[in-house]
């Protein structure tokens, strides 16, 4: 395929919904007990209903949201800290723009950002060193966050800024390890799943050996997808395989873009930048052993959690949002009693309903407000 118009053929789609229609007969699955895939990714969540995908999907097959979006784990500790840095006088705060309308216990960065605080939305961590160049009077601080998608750029960029010998520049360092999530999900009693369909963008980076364990210890399918509308039918599609032919193996239908070692430029640099927390924790899910990096000693001069004294609370998370439960798959949006009420995408309430890839937002944009009861879909 050369064009973008060919992974959203509808005649395709047909084909591959008869076939995961006829598929999922075959493996006895019913409405009451249908087919649980978690899409990891929150970028799969918001093309599933961008597309429409679920509601022409039968009604054997049940989509399960995950903890794939970078900004929805945020806690708001952490949130509250990175405020904290901005009120510091002389310094610049920059960060992504998911990233500014994210609640923290008392008000967000862009809350923050209008009753004074120097916060700067930036498209990438090097914008934040071209600041520090044009501020040497300041302190610049990029507020890092992500998976292994995001975290390779924030690791050269500290490369780069010491090369530099940058004096002014730091991170506060917010990435986190989609594996020791994963782990945490499947050990969780509450929530049953069949199989993954496993995040592209993250597996770009990391390839598709870290996440054998899962077929191997936990026994579930996964298969690595691309974002368009056939690359997510084909994967739903090559998971019914494995499981009619009794396998269970990571496969990797996004191979035009994710190989199985990953990408060694990337890995290096991360590597040397970061090391991995003892724990993390993530909204929704606690503290998560190994779940997070934290800048290597050799690039202290870049951390701002040595530059900064940080007020480094845990915050409970707003009585009446439910964000943890849908982040952990145990709960769909329309759900949440606040969800399109109180909380929407411009007052939310919880992480969910701020970035581009959460549950909550893709569930509001595209309309799914309550509950969708599927209708038959012409296919033939």
């Amino acid at each position: 395929m050369k064009y973008v118009d060919e992974f959203r053929d509808p005649q395709k789609a047909k084909a591959l919904l008869r076939e995961i229609q006829t598929l999922t007969t075959q493996l006895g699955k019913t409405p009451s007990q249908p087919l649980k895939v978690m899409e990891v990714c929150g970028g799969h969540t918001h093309s599933i209903f961008k597309y429409g995908l679920e509601e022409i999907l039968p009604d054997t097959i049940e989509l399960i949201h995950g903890p794939g979006c970078p900004v929805c784990v945020m806690p708001r500790g952490r949130l509250d800290d990175a405020i904290a840095i901005a009120d510091y006088p002389n310094v610049i705060l920059t960060t992504f723009g998911d990233a500014m309308r994210v609640p923290g216990s008392q008000k967000s960065l862009l809350q923050a950002k209008a009753a004074g605080a120097d916060i700067r939305m930036v498209y990438s961590p090097l914008d934040s060193l071209q600041i520090a160049k044009d501020n040497p009077d300041k302190e610049v601080v990029f507020f890092g966050l992500g998976f292994e998608t995001t975290a390779p750029s924030t690791a050269l960029t500290i490369l780069q800024a010491d090369a530099e010998g940058l004096q002014n520049f730091s991170m506060f360092c917010n990435h986190v390890l989609v594996i020791p999530a994963l782990q945490a999900l499947l050990d969780n009693p509450d929530l049953q799943l069949d199989a993954f369909i496993g995040p592209g963008h993250v597996s770009m980076v990391i390839g598709t050996e870290p996440y054998h364990f899962i077929a191997q210890q936990y026994r579930k399918p996964l298969v690595v997808s691309g974002f368009e509308p056939l690359d997510i039918l084909q994967s739903l599609w090559m998971i019914l395989q494995q499981l009619i032919q009794g396998r269970c193996e990571v496969e990797n239908q996004y191979n035009r873009i994710v190989q199985p070692q990953g990408n060694r430029v990337a890995l290096d640099a991360m590597n040397t930048v970061f090391e991995v927390r003892q724990k993390f924790e993530w909204r929704g899910l606690g503290d998560i052993p190994n779940s997070g990096f934290k800048i290597r000693p050799d690039y202290a001069q870049f951390d701002a959690e040595v530059k900064f004294t940080l007020p480094n609370r845990q915050v409970a998370d707003h009585k009446a949002c439910q964000c943890g439960e849908i982040l952990k798959g145990v709960m769909k949006p329309w759900q949440c009693k606040v969800f399109g009420t109180a909380c929407t995408p411009e007052n939310p309430i919880g992480t969910c309903m701020v970035s581009s890839e959460g549950a909550c937002a893709a569930y509001y944009k595209y309309g799914r407000l309550s509950k969708v009861t599927k209708t038959a879909v012409g296919i033939n």
